[in-house]
Parts: structure tokens; sequence; C-alpha cells
């Protein structure tokens, strides 16, 4: 990419990683500062970073890489419950949502991700707990 698009696909990844600087952005990306620095010299766009980074945090590649579009993928029908009362709380949910200034709404998101992998870690952990408790039982049975 050209004409500083990379720019300002840098600081489309700082407000989404909730960074203000370089050297945060680069420890948020896991690089080095020095790579950031070399993608900035060559007015380069870190497209397996960008990839990534919207499919685990559910962000438009269109917004991410040209800045066009809404920030957030839109749900796939697989992913939306239309219980009456699912309903109700989102719609409370998006209000407040709405309310947020776009910085708010990053760490939100964050929180929210952090809050599914620690989901995901759990569930991990109770199967390992399972797994070892069942191979115990088998050394002594």
């Amino acid at each position: 990419m050209r004409n500083k698009k990379s720019q300002a696909v840098l600081a489309r990844l700082k407000q989404i990683t909730g960074t203000r600087t370089d050297a945060a952005l680069s420890s948020a990306l896991k690089i080095s500062p020095q790579t950031l620095s070399s993608w900035k010299g060559r007015d380069s766009t870190p497209y397996s970073i960008c990839v990534e980074l919207a499919q685990t945090k559910g962000i438009s590649l269109d917004w991410l890489l040209l800045g066009e579009g809404p920030m957030l993928r839109p749900l796939t029908d697989d992913c939306v419950d239309v219980t009456p009362e699912r309903t109700l709380q989102e719609d409370a949910v998006l209000a407040l949502w709405r309310r947020l200034k776009e910085e708010d709404r990053v760490v939100v998101q964050s929180v929210l991700e952090d809050k599914r992998r620690l989901r995901d870690l759990e569930l991990k952990l109770e199967q390992m707990s399972a797994t070892l408790s069942a191979l115990q039982q088998s050394d002594h049975g």
C-alpha cells in the first residue's frame, strides 16, 4: 500500500488494541519495535496480522484495511439467539454500547474477549482434570 495508507491501518490497529504509542502497539502485536518501525518506513501493511486480529476480534477487514464500513463484522445467523428475552437484553446492551466513546468500546470488547478466553481455558482445565482423574483411577484400579 502506498500514499501512507498503511499509516491509517496502523492507527486503526492502535484503536482495536487499545494502544496509543508505537511501543505499546508493537507489544500488543507481539512484534519488535524495529519491525513496526520498518513497516512505517516502507509504508507496508502487516496483512497477516490484520487478518488474524480481524478473525479473533470480529473486526471488519474493510474497516481495518480500507477505513470503510462499520468496525465490527455483522453477526452470522448461527450466532444470533432470537428468543424474546434475549432480544430485550441485547437491545439494552446495544443502547448502552451506542452511548460509549469508540475508545471505551474497544476496552469493553477487549474485556469481553478476555472473558471468553478465560471461559475457554476453564473448560480445557476441567477436561484435563477429568482426564487426569480417569488416568489416576486406571493406574490404581
